[in-house]
């Protein structure tokens, strides 16, 4: 009986010592499965954040290729207005020493108007000046008229004429503007 008390004794030892060993075993194991399947799934993110970055960029690439684009067909459309102006420029050039003063006159005007009619068109509107008043957006001041019947930062005079495209200004008009009405001091 000793002995098999012995034997149970021993068996149990051996149980006890395997038990911490199987089970650090079983840990490991269990770690590395973990550890494995982290590293898969970063692969996996990386991979999708790559692809993501790169339909980024072909976006951004395509937003850029299309912007062009349309500037382009806009450039194109608006040179095809300017166009058939230049034609009939060339047509009046051509035509011009069998023309009267009169006759050449009107021509210019009509032109001047085809050209109004596609800036117009375009959004490009002229500034008003002569009578108003003085807009330094608007405006540029090139002289300063004194003894002028007119009330002081008044345009009087314009000089070159401005535009704006929407409601900003493109170019301004150089105007001269009134004084005011001052006596000449003795």
């Amino acid at each position: 009986m000793e002995e098999s008390q012995e034997n149970q004794e021993n068996q149990q030892e051996q149980e006890t010592e395997e038990t911490p060993a199987v089970s650090e075993n079983n840990r490991l194991e269990e770690l590395e499965k973990q550890l494995a399947q982290a590293k898969q799934e970063a692969t996996e993110f990386k991979d999708k954040f790559l692809r993501e970055r790169a339909d980024m960029d072909n976006f951004r690439k395509r937003q850029e290729r299309n912007a062009q684009e349309r500037v382009q067909r806009e450039k194109k459309a608006l040179i095809l207005k300017i166009l058939s102006v230049m034609d009939n420029v060339e047509r009046a050039l051509t035509y011009q020493e069998t023309m009267d003063r009169q006759a050449l006159q009107q021509t210019l005007r009509m032109l001047m108007w085809q050209m109004n009619e596609v800036m117009k068109g375009e959004g490009l509107t002229p500034i008003a000046t002569v009578g108003e008043r003085l807009n330094p957006y608007e405006h540029e001041a090139i002289e300063l008229v004194e003894n002028s019947d007119q009330p002081e930062d008044t345009i009087v005079e314009e000089v070159l004429k401005g535009y704006k495209i929407g409601n900003e200004t493109l170019r301004a008009a150089r105007v001269k503007v009134s004084s005011g009405n001052q006596a000449p001091q003795q």
